[in-house]
């Protein structure tokens, strides 16, 4: 059985060329387009080239062409269902199992979208075309948005007298068209009603652009209804998993780094309105994971732009504590709080593009510092408030999924409280002097995207031993096998080695290592924060060490095994394929 065209669309859709491509080929930047060493032959100069607006890699060396299921299958040695099921993985998907099961699902998802495309087109042609919705029209452009902002995200207007619950039965049957939410039934008049009735209409779309539900507006003064409603969460709709405008604002990651977050449909189209078209809204729920992972996939900076008011704020604090978790070294959260009473689209409607983008500018704050700040404003300078406050930054900062991330927001956390209380930051000095002030830990936060994984491991390891020489003088032993990745690291290891070995003593203040790589081991020492605590704990100091020195074992064998899994899949060599079996066995009982 084929897969249907629809589901290998969607995962085409949620996932970037480059981003598949980029987790087995080095790829650099140029233009449009991305390059980089064929996967494909050893070459010195780069001839493949991966472009995500069209959708394709290329190898000019072999000529081998295609999409992301066509490289995964040509680079992985995968058959076409495997990298089906990889790539759906990847992309947030579930797998399709081609079950009985699956069938009706796929029918149904069919006749759903179907209800929803044409309930929107039919709306969205009355306001241009039928005089009765001039009213409604005049609302749209009295709110400053232009006729081709309205046929751009098809706005539309329900009238109360319209009905097509009927003509829309006759074509999809009464059961789908019950359970597409968007009717209900009055039971007093014993009909099914137009839940959007007296309400301009916003399409909410798929990130492939097809309507899965709608938001509604009021645009009566002093009604008695509900300002704006959703369709009900269906088996195919989930607020969550989706948010409004990612269908038109994906397409412009390859141009921008940065997506603006915003609150309501009407932020989304009065910044689009005015050139800013990088933005969507969430659907009045609070930010959660899948959205901060779909906008992971497409942009590097994600900007929170709440109204700037209490609501906003607070709706923003919620954002912060669900989102940190989710922060990436390659990736930036931030928030920008406009002026008491703006919001988005009344804000760039006075001030236009341009002082809107200065102003995110200049104004944006980094999301551990908006969330260390608010809670700072929370807390007086007393003992019992003071271990609060810091209890409740530990608890955020152990939240976060990436370990490396992780670990600089504490540091940056432990910094700012130490100065707060200076009396007890006093004290024994490192070998080292931590230099990582706090007008540079922003800098320091931002550095570590250039430096690696096993980088930031073999700098915890040279600064814990710098920093316990005696210890580790005494205990050599402990040393045996260390296996460093990187060559730069490997070398000052080797350095301290043959110190630790002498019998002599060695000042510390004067290791024959250069000063700039010092320096740099300090400042990107994750460890650094709880060095201090465990100088005078022996077994503790050696738990850790040990710790350290396994999860540098695991970054040496998955490096290794990854260079190996390259060459087998161009190669297909039996000793390759057995060396990862092995390698693969160390990992397991590492």
């Amino acid at each position: 059985m084929k897969y249907p065209k629809e589901y290998l669309d969607e995962i085409k859709t949620r996932l970037k060329v480059s981003n598949v491509v980029s987790k087995y080929v080095q790829l650099k930047k140029r233009g449009k387009e991305f390059v980089g060493l064929s996967p494909f032959k050893n070459e010195k100069t780069p001839s493949f080239t991966v472009n995500d607006d069209k959708g394709f890699f290329h190898c000019f060396s072999t000529s081998e062409h295609g999409n992301i299921f066509d490289f995964l299958m040509k680079t992985q040695n995968l058959k076409f269902s495997e990298a089906v099921k990889t790539l759906a993985l990847q992309a947030g998907m579930r797998p399709y199992t081609f079950s009985k099961a699956d069938e009706d699902r796929e029918k149904a998802w069919k006749e759903y979208t179907g209800i929803y495309s044409e309930y929107v087109n039919f709306f969205h042609n009355e306001l241009l075309n039928n005089p009765d919705f001039k009213n409604s029209l005049d609302y749209l452009k009295n709110r400053k948005l232009t006729l081709d902002t309205i046929k751009n995200f098809k706005l539309g207007y329900v009238k109360k007298d319209l009905n097509l619950f009927n003509s829309l039965e006759k074509k999809f049957g009464k059961k789908s068209v019950k359970e597409c939410g968007i009717f209900y039934f009055d039971e007093k008049k014993n009909i099914y009603v137009d839940r959007f009735r007296d309400r301009i209409i916003f399409p909410i779309n798929t990130i492939s652009s097809l309507p899965i539900a709608i938001g509604g507006r009021i645009t009566q003064k002093n009604s008695f209804y509900a300002k704006y409603i959703n369709s009900p969460e269906t088996q195919f709709f989930k607020k969550g998993n989706n948010l409004y405008n990612i269908d038109r604002a994906r397409k412009l990651s390859n141009k921008l780094d940065q997506i603006f977050l915003v609150e309501g449909y009407m932020d989304v189209i009065g910044l689009n309105n005015h050139g800013v078209e990088n933005c969507v809204a969430s659907l009045g729920t609070a930010l959660t994971e899948r959205q901060i992972s779909i906008l992971n996939q497409f942009f590097n900076e994600i900007v929170i732009c709440f109204d700037g008011d209490e609501s906003g704020y607070k709706a923003a604090v919620r954002a912060a504590e669900n989102s940190i978790k989710e922060l990436k070294p390659e990736k930036q959260i931030s928030f920008l709080f406009l002026p008491n009473g703006e919001d988005p689209d009344t804000f760039i409607s006075k001030n236009g593009k341009e002082t809107f983008i200065k102003y995110y500018e200049t104004n944006k704050i980094a999301i551990h510092e908006f969330l260390f700040e608010n809670l700072r404003k929370q807390t007086i300078n007393s003992p019992t408030s003071l271990a609060i406050f810091e209890k409740k930054l530990r608890y955020i900062s152990s939240c976060i999924k990436d370990q490396y991330i992780k670990k600089y927001i504490l540091d940056f956390f432990l910094g700012k409280i130490s100065a707060l209380t200076p009396n007890l930051s006093k004290g024994k000095q490192f070998a080292i002097k931590h230099i990582a002030s706090l007008s540079s830990t922003k800098q320091i936060f931002n550095e570590t995207s250039s430096i690696t994984k096993e980088e930031l491991q073999e700098f915890s390891i040279l600064y814990l031993i710098i920093n316990n020489f005696n210890f580790f003088k005494k205990n050599v032993s402990i040393l045996d096998g260390m296996d460093f990745i990187t060559i730069e690291g490997g070398n000052i290891f080797l350095k301290l080695l043959e110190l630790l070995k002498f019998k002599d003593e060695v000042n510390t203040n004067r290791l024959p290592i250069e000063t700039s790589k010092l320096v740099k081991i300090n400042k990107f020492a994750s460890v650094k924060h709880i060095s201090k605590n465990i100088q005078r704990d022996e077994n503790k100091l050696k738990e850790i060490f040990n710790e350290m020195k396994k999860d540098l074992k695991n970054l040496f064998l998955e490096k290794r095994i990854s260079q190996l899994e390259s060459v087998f899949s161009k190669n297909m060599d039996e000793n390759t394929f057995n060396e990862i079996k092995e390698l693969k066995k160390l990992q397991n009982n590492n």
